[in-house]
């Protein structure tokens, strides 16, 4: 199964958040081999494009992927390390020893505890 728009292929990526769409495989079956040539062709010339925009040649690009591969899982981590980072950083922040408006998470166990505070 592709990634792509249709689930066809295309340049759209589920880990940047674009809507993805898969269809049968049967479907998926009927896409002449001239066109498969065709997008092969054209992803070629965007990756050769992209990669004089970034003054690498072939052999940068295969390291590239190499050093990329070992170290996928860490950046997948890191991702989610900063995705709840910022969850955390939106929490709601309690205010301590307030008598009105928010309430105080600490008085609040405390009274539960069986505290007087």
């Amino acid at each position: 199964d592709t990634a792509g728009l249709g689930g066809r292929g295309g340049p759209y990526r589920l880990d940047k958040g674009h809507p993805i769409h898969q269809i049968s495989d049967e479907m998926k079956a009927q896409v002449s081999e001239e066109a498969k040539q065709r997008a092969k062709k054209m992803a070629n010339e965007a990756l050769a494009k992209k990669l004089e925009e970034l003054n690498m040649g072939k052999l940068d690009w295969e390291r590239y992927n190499s050093v990329r591969a070992r170290v996928e899982e860490n950046i997948k981590d890191m991702k989610r390390y900063l995705k709840d980072l910022k969850k955390r950083k939106e929490e709601r922040q309690w205010l301590h020893r307030q008598t009105s408006g928010e309430l105080d998470e600490n008085r609040l166990v405390g009274v539960l505890g069986g505290g007087r505070d």
